[in-house]
């Protein structure tokens, strides 16, 4: 029965990448006719030439660089999988997966992951966003390990364990052409009702979606992500609440305007939230990293 070994494919990517048997010998600490017999042994178990000899350079034939081609694919594979079993073994998972929930700006976690990698953490990152339930729903549903800047209660205190943030604060915003700009303040409740309001799409997939800071029978649109609101609302399309550190530059360049409602939009927690049974040192290093952390500005 053949066995195509690694060693035997690290031989033929070698002889590809240097040129010749010599030099893949020398650099394989073999000696030539070692390794012309190997190469010989593989080309009789497999029925078919590997090598074009007949040239100064060895070049492989199609199916030799069709046998390379997929054997370099599994080297990669087992070098990561050897790398993968080390860094489990000292405590790193292989990756982490984190959700950094809409009402988070990126540029926020930027420093936290500039740090992360310079401080020479092994597990990769994979960030994806969710916003409102969907943030627990992905924890709940096991498609990320770890939620950062997750609102409202938690649907499991026996699944999952968190920390707290910080608190963001609200702003009431509309385009200065839209016609709750000029109304006298604090606007009514049922003023506000009146005009639609701008919403982003909750993300769960299998919780109970929510909604924030809608009043009962307001017309509303339903956007996907948090910079389509504040386009939409700067178009003039609706009004809503923004998080403060997202109005402050639309307010300041008077894209937006800031208006006092009577029943304001109260401020939220938000919280760091990971699932209980989950270890490795990453989770770990943003547990720390984070326990002080700051709003964005």
């Amino acid at each position: 029965m053949l066995k195509l070994t690694f060693e035997a494919l690290e031989m033929l990517d070698a002889i590809d990448r240097l040129g010749s048997f010599g030099r893949a010998a020398s650099a394989l600490g073999k000696v030539p006719s070692a390794l012309t017999y190997s190469v010989r042994k593989l080309e009789e178990d497999l029925d078919t030439l590997i090598f074009d000899r007949r040239g100064y350079r060895a070049a492989l034939t199609p199916a030799g660089k069709l046998l390379l081609d997929e054997g370099r694919e599994l080297l990669q594979h087992a070098s990561r999988l050897q790398s993968e079993i080390a860094q489990t073994a000292k405590g790193w998972e292989t990756e982490l997966r984190v959700a950094l929930d809409a009402i988070l700006p990126w540029s926020w976690i930027t420093p936290h992951l500039d740090a992360y990698f310079k401080e020479g953490c092994l597990a990769k990152m994979r960030i994806s966003e969710e916003t409102l339930a969907g943030s627990w729903d992905a924890l709940t549903d096991g498609r990320v390990d770890m939620v950062i800047g997750a609102t409202g209660d938690v649907p499991n205190s026996a699944l999952f364990s968190s920390q707290p943030l910080f608190d963001v604060k609200f702003v009431y915003c509309v385009s200065p052409k839209h016609p709750l700009a000029r109304a006298n303040e604090p606007i009514a409740t049922a003023d506000v009702t009146q005009f639609r309001a701008i919403a982003i799409a909750d993300t769960s997939r299998r919780l109970p979606l929510r909604t924030t800071g809608l009043l009962s029978g307001q017309d509303r649109l339903v956007v996907p992500n948090m910079q389509a609101k504040i386009d939409a609302q700067i178009a003039g399309l609706g009004g809503g609440y923004l998080a403060s550190w997202f109005a402050k530059p639309y307010l300041k360049s008077a894209q937006l305007v800031e208006k006092r409602v009577d029943t304001p939009k109260p401020e939220a927690s938000l919280a760091l939230a990971w699932r209980s049974n989950t270890r490795g040192r990453a989770l770990a290093w943003w547990r720390e990293r984070l326990r002080d952390a700051k709003p964005p500005k």
